[in-house]
């Protein structure tokens, strides 16, 4: 059921737009416009070098050779952004008391992933075993962020609601990836369903995983680790070493 309506195409593209603009608006809102610029059109090319990736068919699905390329542009992208959390300015960045809010607010595009995955099933080009959860999931997921990313502003959310929240956005992109995987024409599949997910291999969905799905499971990582920390930080010391 190929090409996708202009529509899909849009929603995607202020996705990925949208996130690049969110990179840059925290970078600069935390005192350093040139870590914004360089963030926000760092990721922008990526996700231009992705583009012309799915328009030469790298990414491309068939049912008799197996192509991991999505998986592996997904996690180098996710290992590149968390590595790049250890630059000391981004760092310091990391513990303001804004950090929360900053780090939950990009989810918000989650909205446009969960939009896109609907109306690609009810366009008939995605099954309903990985469209349903992945587009629910994700549509959960970005209208929470709104509501969090409030009350983070404000002070008034827990510490359980901000944990729990990362941990079911860090378990609905895990599932989706998964559904995506397993559904996938190719020797490696498992569910058999029809039709598969092979639009997760072409323009502009494939946008999704390769570009969009990094960023989101970067922020879900650096956001536990940070709780992490938190709750390590405020143990009281062993009796030896107050000794």
């Amino acid at each position: 059921m190929y090409p996708f309506p202009t529509v899909v195409w849009l929603i995607v593209i202020a996705g990925v737009l949208g996130l690049a603009l969110l990179l840059f608006e925290g970078f600069r809102r935390a005192g350093n416009l040139r870590l914004g610029v360089a963030a926000g059109f760092g990721w922008a090319a990526w996700a231009l070098v992705s583009g012309l990736l799915a328009d030469a068919g790298a990414y491309r699905l068939t049912p008799d050779t197996p192509n991991p390329l999505i998986g592996v542009a997904a996690l180098a992208a996710t290992a590149i952004a968390v590595a790049c959390t250890r630059i000391p300015a981004i760092t310091r960045i990391l513990t303001d008391p804004a950090a929360p809010w900053r780090l939950t607010a990009p989810h918000i595009l989650r909205v446009t992933g969960g939009t896109v995955f609907l109306t690609a099933f009810a366009l008939g080009s995605l099954p309903a075993i990985f469209a349903l959860p992945a587009g629910i999931g994700d549509l959960g997921i970005g209208l929470e962020a709104i509501v969090l990313t409030r009350m983070l502003r404000r002070g008034t959310v827990g510490r359980r609601a901000l944990l729990w929240f990362n941990i079911l956005g860090l378990m609905d992109l895990v599932i989706a990836m998964t559904l995506g995987f397993l559904a996938a024409p190719g020797p490696t599949r498992i569910i058999t369903v029809t039709p598969t997910t092979a639009a997760n291999g072409l323009l502009p969905l494939v946008l999704i995983p390769t570009v969009i799905v990094p960023i989101m499971l970067t922020l879900h990582i650096v956001s536990l680790a940070k709780m992490r920390a938190a709750v390590l930080d405020s143990r009281p010391a062993p009796a030896a070493a107050l000794a």
